[in-house]
């Protein structure tokens, strides 16, 4: 009997030196989820775990050449972009990715790094808005990722998490997972938005600084389960399972000074101390 085959699932994003966000957290997560990691870099970052001190973003020609080598190969199951960098790569890989309207995408808006440091042109944010997001089967907007594309603050966004992501999707977007880790308290909350139905995914709050690349690894991992047919509320709350477990094992692991990676291999790594 042939065994099922593992989906290729794409993502399109920056790469982080560091190892614990962007490129490198995504294949992590993707290849943890039982999926086969392919890659287009849009930008190169210097980086650790105490911040980013430098980016070269790469042409948008060569960013479509790569997407361009992918498609022309390989069957691709799912699809998630994080870091764009600027307006050019962003009209690009819109370019593209119309042309595969059946394939799901996971778009993480990636905005500003765990650091602080900006990682998206404030003239792409619009084009993030107005071209990419549509295309999506779901968002995954962090706290102040969705006031930028709101034009709301903060404390709006997250005194009333389900009116963000309701004007979200009257923007464009199918549906949006808020992530709720920029919160406070106990309990970390994601609001899932779609179709005029909500469901909120909790979570312990963990008590851990090192929570570099989360927002990468959740889309990563969402991208994945998609991927393997799971529909969306599903597929989310699988990813939400993987990423809080993550985060709690993120301490096992002593990479930096600063914000660590999570444990993206945690049930691979306990099965081989066993």
């Amino acid at each position: 009997m042939l065994s099922p085959s593992i989906p290729n699932v794409l993502t399109i994003a920056g790469s982080d030196s560091g190892g614990g966000a962007g490129i490198q957290a995504d294949l992590k997560a993707i290849s943890a989820r039982g999926a086969f990691g392919l890659s287009v870099i849009t930008a190169l970052t210097a980086q650790n775990t105490c911040g980013v001190t430098g980016v070269e973003v790469v042409s948008s020609a060569f960013v479509k050449a790569q997407l361009d080598a992918v498609f022309d190969d390989i069957d691709v199951a799912a699809i998630k972009t994080g870091m764009l960098a600027n307006a050019e790569i962003v009209a690009t890989v819109v370019d593209v990715l119309r042309a595969f309207p059946a394939i799901p995408l996971v778009v993480d808006p990636v905005m500003v790094a765990t650091s602080g440091d900006l990682l998206l042109h404030e003239q792409a944010v619009d084009a993030v808005r107005s071209s990419l997001i549509p295309l999506a089967t779901v968002i995954t907007p962090n706290i102040p990722e969705t006031a930028t594309l709101l034009g709301w603050s903060v404390e709006k966004v997250t005194n009333d998490p389900e009116a963000a992501a309701q004007a979200l999707c009257k923007q464009g977007a199918r549906a949006v997972l808020l992530k709720g880790g920029h919160g406070e308290g106990d309990t970390s909350t994601d609001l899932l938005y779609m179709r005029g139905q909500s469901l909120a995914l909790q979570a312990p709050r963990i008590g851990t600084t090192n929570t570099h690349g989360t927002g990468c690894t959740l889309a990563s991992a969402l991208a994945a389960e998609l991927a393997h047919g799971r529909d969306l509320s599903s597929a989310v709350t699988e990813a939400k399972e993987y990423i809080t477990a993550a985060i709690n094992a993120a301490d096992q692991l002593h990479v930096g000074r600063g914000h660590g990676p999570v444990n993206h291999f945690y049930q691979l790594w306990q099965s081989k101390q066993q």
